[in-house]
């Protein structure tokens, strides 16, 4: 056992974070390849909630998805491979009326397109009852995504019924990570409707250029979307590769985004949620919060799926003591390739990634 692993196996054992929503079936181009040239499809699955829950298991957080799956092969491929990473799936629903929800990726030079074929899911018919099950009830955190209240009125009723709770009044606290998706909302609802849920989160992600996109041109940067967003008790709000900045009450904190060779982007939103999610309940402090945060988006980055692997422990123990110079510097080495340039940046998905 290292030290960074021996030293976290002492720690206390914390309440488990339930994250909800759906996770889809992904078929992506194997190898590499714009769709239409493709021969040959893998199968792999994708969903942001499930991303967050494996790495916050990776972290060492007790971590449970719940949601629906159909009673079909990609149903059960999927509740496996959660399981086998080291979340508890007891709360995920098996629906024998409706499929598993179906992703295709279409790689481009630019960017992922995504399709969809997930209306009439499982997960899409979830109700605010899935909040009275114990795996949601006996969790010390809640995570939720924008993407949920997108995909049924019964999924919206959902998100409103955790976050229409006044946050002095829940029971346990909320993490909101925006992530707008155009594709799945009708012209003009998602502004108004994200805005709600991300002010009434106790704990709240958006990226600066999303919050562009949703809410004007004129936030210009983190402290103007602070003062759309001053409710929130931390808010988290990533510009890119360049930075992350969180406001923590009246304080903000911003650190600059390690230096990483971009694979693919797709699901670094998540691992970045999850990362600084570990940090705060592993009582890590805002700054190594974030640098947690960036450093297992580097994990997703690195790969061509959603999931990479991090660090071992006593090197992402070095990384979180490095010295500011360096970390700004970008002076470090990851598990399989030097920090290089572009740190989040890269080919940006085009909105609609799972």
């Amino acid at each position: 056992m290292t030290a960074a692993s021996a030293a976290r196996a002492k720690e206390p054992a914390r309440p488990p974070v339930a994250c909800v929503g759906e996770t889809m079936a992904a078929l992506v181009p194997d190898p590499v390849a714009p769709l239409e040239d493709a021969a040959r499809l893998g199968v792999r699955i994708a969903g942001a909630e499930s991303n967050v829950a494996v790495y916050l298991a990776d972290h060492g957080v007790p971590a449970r998805w719940v949601s629906a799956l159909g009673d079909d092969p990609f149903g059960r491929r999927i509740l496996g491979e959660v399981a086998a990473a080291g979340v508890d799936v007891t709360g995920v629903r098996t629906d024998p009326h409706r499929p598993t929800g179906l992703l295709v990726k279409d790689p481009g030079t630019e960017s992922t397109r995504v399709h969809y074929y997930r209306r009439g899911s499982a997960a899409s018919a979830l109700t605010a009852d899935v909040l009275e099950e114990d795996a949601v009830r006996t969790a010390g955190l809640v995570h939720l995504s924008g993407i949920t209240p997108a995909l049924s009125a019964d999924c919206h009723d959902l998100v409103a019924a955790l976050l229409g709770v006044p946050a002095a009044e829940r029971p346990r606290p909320v993490s909101f990570d925006v992530n707008h998706r155009p594709a799945l909302w009708p012209e003009g609802r998602a502004a108004e409707v994200l805005l709600g849920f991300a002010r009434q989160a106790d704990i709240t992600f958006v990226g600066l250029d999303e919050a562009q996109a949703l809410w004007g041109a004129g936030l210009t940067d983190a402290a103007a979307v602070r003062a759309l967003l001053p409710q929130p008790r931390v808010l988290v709000v990533k510009d890119g590769g360049r930075a992350a900045t969180a406001f923590d009450g009246d304080r903000a904190h911003t650190v600059p985004a390690p230096r990483v060779a971009v694979v693919e982007p797709v699901g670094a939103g998540d691992a970045f949620a999850a990362g600084f999610l570990a940090g705060l309940l592993r009582g890590e402090g805002t700054v190594r919060a974030l640098r947690l945060g960036h450093l297992t988006a580097g994990a997703a980055l690195r790969v061509t799926g959603d999931h990479g692997p991090l660090p071992d422990p006593d090197r992402l123990a070095a990384l979180l003591d490095a010295g500011e110079e360096a970390w700004a510097a970008g002076e470090m080495t990851g598990h399989t390739a030097q920090l290089e340039p572009d740190g989040l940046s890269g080919p940006r998905p085009t909105r609609g990634s799972p």
